[in-house]
């Protein structure tokens, strides 16, 4: 039964990741879903991801629209670069004094940071409709988007 629980969430993470792959396509001029790697390889390296994170203990494992961002705003794509500020971060996490530093950035810059951040996700999101030619005249198309900036970027609260 646990198995049944978490269906929505898998189908929820896998939306995310051709979402996120479709827009890092259209970044960087490849094609990740049908091109190499493929759709196919990169969910099964999600899932493989997570079934590992699962086995030591970790959270399940997702693709992140902010990453997806990140290589739009510094136009740097490269697998190799990714993975040796992967290291770096690493690393600077065993020294007490860098997470101690961070701490000390005002949350008011964060938050500044943030909202940059998820505009340009949801900018992102505009320019890959624009480019498709998304049709703004299906009323069906309108409410879709209407409801996910509202949701994405304003928030809801249910309860």
């Amino acid at each position: 039964m646990p198995f049944v629980l978490m269906m929505p969430i898998a189908f929820a993470t896998i939306a995310e990741h051709i979402g996120d792959h479709t827009v890092l396509g259209k970044i960087t001029g490849r094609d990740y879903i049908n091109g190499t790697p493929g759709v196919h390889r990169t969910l099964i390296g999600d899932g493989l991801a997570t079934m590992f994170g699962g086995i030591v203990g970790g959270p399940a494992n997702t693709s992140y629209g902010e990453n997806t961002t990140t290589v739009g705003l510094s136009k740097v794509g490269s697998v190799y670069v990714t993975g040796l500020a992967a290291i770096f971060a690493i690393l600077m996490s065993f020294i007490g004094l860098v997470p101690t530093l961070l701490s000390l950035i005002p949350q008011y810059v964060i938050g500044g940071l943030e909202f940059i951040l998820f505009g340009f996700i949801a900018s992102n999101g505009l320019k890959v409709m624009v480019d498709d030619k998304v049709d703004m005249h299906n009323i069906r198309n309108v409410f879709v988007v209407s409801t996910m900036l509202l949701v994405g970027l304003g928030g809801v609260i249910i309860g």
